[in-house]
């Protein structure tokens, strides 16, 4: 019966044509970009290049981090290798420059005419970001022995190539936000990881079948996967309600006011960006380490010690994760502006003071919510590695960052499905099939 109802639900997407082409639109999209997805740079020896990165000697750190944002095409060297990353980077830090710049901290502030000059900034940082992290990997592929003709012919035309398609990546995504259904950005980054489930699954029984690991390993796998999962979606909807009351006011013959209403103050405030930051910081020691481990023997000491699996590294990393959390918390909320706003529209929390002491309660909720939301986007980043030391396997190849992303994606995308269901009178994706009366067009 649940199945028949969940069926209804489904089919109740395609009752509405603006959804439906919505959904088309958006499968259209990232069907052209998986299919870029497989083509490989000209001038690349692709071959080398997996065995490479298959025994765990290739990519370092730095472009481990940035195959993250290209769904593994960075790994494989095709045309999209760059993917969303460039434009990710640069949009972290436009944010972080309208934070700390007056000038572009008020072009935020005007509304949308201060978005579209601020994006035009960011498309323009994403060219040059995209320029300067070609150049970089071309030098690499170059030093490793994997560029058939050295030299700047093919430093050039490997950097026109992946600036270009990342630029085209980059235009894709934005096309998924106007004319499609979530984030385009998100949405890409999404596909990316979803696209490497069925190999990993392929191979995690292909290893079974072959008696590499034992079938309990195997199921402990699938388990703690969705285990984790149902964690992510059980914390990325968790909130705390500050209830707010407005005071009565009598304007001539109209009482207005009088309502109560409440802020929501989300567990993981800040979303993944703790995890990328902390990642960014601990992959740059990393992959200095890396370059400069074959001319002295200190570093790849440092190396060594920095590796992915290391005690060490899963330290530094929940800790980096930990400060990262409450400095972009403090970056994106500010209590006495909250505060300011609330007593300015005549409103207070029940048993506070408005103003000061409104802000301070403010600071005491975020404090103790942020110290949880902090600790679980640790836990996540670090559990799949613990998981993978205790079972002698990877747990799907995804890290903790992936699956924030992939179940994060899926869940904004489901709500905004659900949104339109119920604006055109269905009771909703999720709850039943069934059509509200609706009255006649």
């Amino acid at each position: 019966m649940r199945n028949v109802v969940l069926l209804k639900n489904f089919v109740n997407i395609f009752h509405i044509p603006e959804l439906k082409k919505k959904i088309l639109f958006t499968l259209g999209v990232l069907l052209i970009y998986r299919f870029g997805n497989q083509i490989p740079v000209f001038g690349i020896n692709v071959d080398a290049l997996r065995q490479l990165v298959d025994s765990a000697k290739g990519l370092g750190g730095f472009f481990s981090y940035l195959d993250l944002f290209s769904g593994g095409n960075l790994s494989q060297c095709t045309i999209f290798a760059l993917g969303i990353g460039p434009y990710i980077t640069s949009s972290i830090m436009m944010q972080l420059l309208g934070m700390t710049i007056p000038s572009l901290e008020q072009l935020l502030k005007e509304g949308d005419y201060g978005r579209k000059i601020v994006n035009q900034y960011t498309r323009y940082l994403t060219f040059g970001v995209s320029i300067f992290q070609s150049l970089g990997i071309a030098y690499w592929l170059e030093s490793s022995g994997l560029a058939l003709h050295p030299g700047w012919g093919f430093r050039l035309s490997f950097m026109f190539s992946l600036t270009i398609c990342s630029m085209f990546v980059m235009w894709l995504g934005e096309q998924i936000s106007i004319f499609g259904i979530g984030n385009g950005s998100s949405m890409i980054i999404f596909a990316g990881i979803v696209a490497r489930l069925p190999v990993d699954l392929y191979r995690l029984f292909y290893e079974a079948v072959n008696r590499y690991v034992d079938w309990w390993v195997v199921i402990a796998i699938l388990v703690l996967f969705v285990i984790i999962t149902a964690l992510i979606v059980f914390l990325e909807r968790g909130e705390r309600k500050i209830p707010v009351q407005y005071a009565r006011r009598v304007v001539g013959n109209r009482v207005y006011g009088g309502q109560s209403t409440y802020i929501p103050f989300k567990i993981n405030t800040p979303g993944v960006m703790p995890v990328i930051f902390a990642q960014a910081v601990i992959n740059i020691p990393r992959f200095i380490a890396q370059s400069l481990a074959s001319r002295f023997s200190f570093f790849q000491s440092v190396t060594d010690a920095l590796g992915y699996t290391t005690v060490l590294t899963m330290v530094i990393d929940f800790l980096l994760i930990i400060f990262f959390s409450y400095f972009y918390t403090a970056l994106v909320f500010n209590p006495e502006e909250l505060a300011d706003n609330i007593k300015k529209s005549g409103g207070f929390i029940p048993g506070i003071r408005p103003g000061k002491k409104t802000a301070e309660f403010f600071n005491f909720i975020l404090t103790r919510i942020g110290l949880v939301g902090a600790v679980y986007l640790g836990f996540l980043a670090v559990a799949p590695t613990i998981i993978g030391r205790t079972l002698g396997h990877g747990l799907l190849s995804l890290g903790g960052t992936s699956m924030l992303i992939m179940v994060g994606v899926g869940l904004e995308t489901a709500a905004q499905i659900e949104s339109y269901l119920i604006e055109h009178r269905y009771e909703g994706f999720l709850s039943s099939g069934r059509m509200r009366g609706r009255s006649s067009r």
